[in-house]
């Protein structure tokens, strides 16, 4: 049964967070209908570290403001912030840095290079994302570049398909 368990995990962007902070239903209602399937929420270091800086230094005092609440409510929300050891940091940013090489990320996007690659070295399948330089990579490329750092790959999916699917 634990085993069955481990495999409902999902991985989350740090712009889920953010939207449950905003009130938005959708976000709500993904959070309910997953948490309802025996699902779990993990939270990656650097999506963690996204939403610590926004609270600290976002644009208008309203992105502040959600940033902070979605870090202060993540425990409330089920969401489960992880860490990982110094090596696998090593391995997340080689990784984010080999999808810049190979034009799968812009090189300012390498945070999401990095939440890809945290994602994978949890073991965690799928990674719920509204962010669409994460949605716009090429899925046989992306699985390629997995494969090729020898990582499990991951999916980054929008939370509306997920909900579809179910």
């Amino acid at each position: 049964m634990a085993a069955t368990r481990e495999k409902k995990r999902l991985g989350l962007d740090a712009n889920l967070p953010f939207d449950l902070a905003a009130e938005k239903d959708s976000a709500f209602e993904f959070k309910e209908v997953f948490e309802s399937k025996g699902y779990t929420f993990h939270l990656p270091p650097t999506a963690a570290y996204e939403l610590w800086i926004i609270a600290a230094k976002g644009h208008s005092e309203r992105e502040r403001r959600l940033a902070s609440t979605a870090l202060k409510r993540l425990n409330a929300w089920g969401i489960k912030p992880f860490d990982l050891p110094s090596l696998q940091q090593s391995i997340a940013e080689q990784f984010a840095r080999r999808l810049i090489r190979c034009g799968l990320l812009p090189v300012e996007e390498m945070n999401d290079g990095l939440i890809l690659a945290e994602t994978s070295l949890a073991e965690i399948p799928l990674l719920v994302t509204s962010d669409k330089h994460l949605l716009d990579i090429d899925e046989t490329a992306l699985r390629l570049a997995f494969n090729d750092a020898d990582l499990l790959p991951v999916s980054p999916v929008h939370p509306r398909r997920l909900l579809r699917a179910m």
